[in-house]
């Protein structure tokens, strides 16, 4: 029998607020979360704006030694994980650790650790190369690392599918409790990939927008002027649970999961399949996961990357799968106020759909002023809006043809 699972605890670090609270008012308010970049030096660099995370110290949540041997993108994971924990009300005195797992998902882990242990290398020689290089950078860590900090002894991976990556994590973890194989799985994903190395490599792709006189417009996803993604930072967690163990422990229950799919593209590198024939797939698996018709969907959390391609195919995929109703569904990219987080925008978008289940609320899409055309489904511009909604879907689709969708249902 499958078991149902629900959501319990949230832990949140984005470019428009730390903690659940301040990530949902930023949302709602519309607020901009782009900014110049000022982690390094952008004299010789195409793109000088971000999504940064500001005000994050993470002493608040480890010690200075661990600290120094967790790459960013991990203290990010640690952090959202502790946050999620607290804000469960779990007592790990009370549960069964052994079953209690951890599924995280990174685009690319510890690049700022690989950046600054190879300039080490080729300015001073390998003997400067620090020890903790290879267990700071590698992807698995993250993951590897909230167990520790948590006690949680149960499954334990790591998802890396670019810009799916927390996505798959969160529907992997729903799974993992639906077959009986855990009661409690931390999942999510964390990014912390504005370096200069990256910037680079997705500037020479020609993937980001180069709007540099105007951070706070630059990402506008399905708007005529869109010219690329803003890359940005931080982490998603939630815990999942299985519904009657929620129940027993009294938990507080945000929203339950109930439909995750999973498609691969098999078509290009990076650009998306055609009319986003692979995106429409997942969204159907999913559909068909949570036994309910495409039309019940109230809200889509687009991937919406702000890119030409990626908005035009979303958007033929969705009307694909809904047909005449499309124009019915609430869409909205909130990739236009944090930026893109790669491997972490899955699970910042499933809060933000959980979210806007719990408060029947849309969060915008901003800096959506001429829709492209063809673009023609209702993005939320703008402003938020008032519905009342019954299940939410979050996309995302990442570079090698990944494509991930989850299902939310009202609690």
């Amino acid at each position: 029998m499958t078991r149902r699972v629900v959501v319990t605890g949230i832990g949140v670090i984005s470019p428009i607020g730390n903690g659940l609270e301040h990530f949902w008012k930023g949302l709602v308010q519309g607020k901009n979360g782009i900014t110049e970049i000022t982690r390094f030096d952008t004299s010789d660099s195409l793109v000088k704006i971000a999504a940064e995370v500001k005000d994050f110290d993470p002493q608040e949540y480890m010690n200075k030694k661990d600290i120094k041997r967790m790459d960013l993108f991990t203290q990010y994971g640690v952090a959202t994980a502790k946050m999620a924990l607290a804000d469960s009300g779990i007592d790990i005195e009370q549960v069964d650790m052994n079953r209690f797992g951890v599924i995280f998902g990174s685009g690319v882990g510890g690049i700022e650790t690989f950046e600054n242990e190879t300039r080490k290398f080729v300015e001073k020689g390998s003997g400067r190369v620090s020890p903790f290089f290879i267990p700071m950078m590698i992807v698995n860590i993250a993951s590897g690392q909230i167990a520790i900090a948590t006690g949680a002894k149960g499954p334990n991976t790591t998802v890396v599918t670019a810009c799916a990556s927390s996505t798959h994590a969160i529907g992997d973890a729903f799974k993992t409790i639906a077959r009986g194989d855990a009661d409690l799985m931390f999942a999510g994903g964390s990014e912390a990939a504005i370096t200069p190395l990256a910037i680079a490599g997705f500037s020479s792709m020609k993937a980001l927008s180069t709007r540099n006189d105007d951070p706070a417009g630059a990402s506008r996803p399905f708007d005529k002027d869109r010219d690329g993604f803003i890359m940005g930072e931080g982490s998603g967690m939630l815990i999942l649970e299985d519904h009657d163990h929620a129940l027993k422990r009294g938990a507080r229950i945000y929203a339950e999961i109930v439909g995750y799919g999973l498609t691969g593209d098999a078509y290009h590198i990076t650009s998306p399949a055609p009319e986003g024939e692979g995106a429409m797939r997942s969204m159907a698996m999913a559909i068909a996961d949570a036994g309910i018709l495409p039309e019940q969907i109230d809200y889509i959390n687009a991937h919406g990357t702000s890119t030409p391609l990626n908005d035009l195919y979303e958007t033929m995929a969705i009307k694909g799968l809904l047909k005449e109703k499309a124009c019915e569904v609430s869409v909205s990219s909130t990739k236009s106020m944090t930026g893109h987080l790669l491997g972490a925008a899955g699970s910042v978008e499933a809060i933000a759909c959980i979210m806007a289940l719990r408060e029947g609320i849309v969060p915008p899409t901003i800096n959506l002023k001429t829709p492209s055309e063809g673009l023609d489904l209702d993005y939320t511009p703008g402003v938020a809006k008032a519905r009342n909604m019954t299940y939410a879907m979050s996309n995302s689709l990442g570079f090698g043809g990944h494509n991930g969708t989850l299902v939310f249902k009202k609690y």
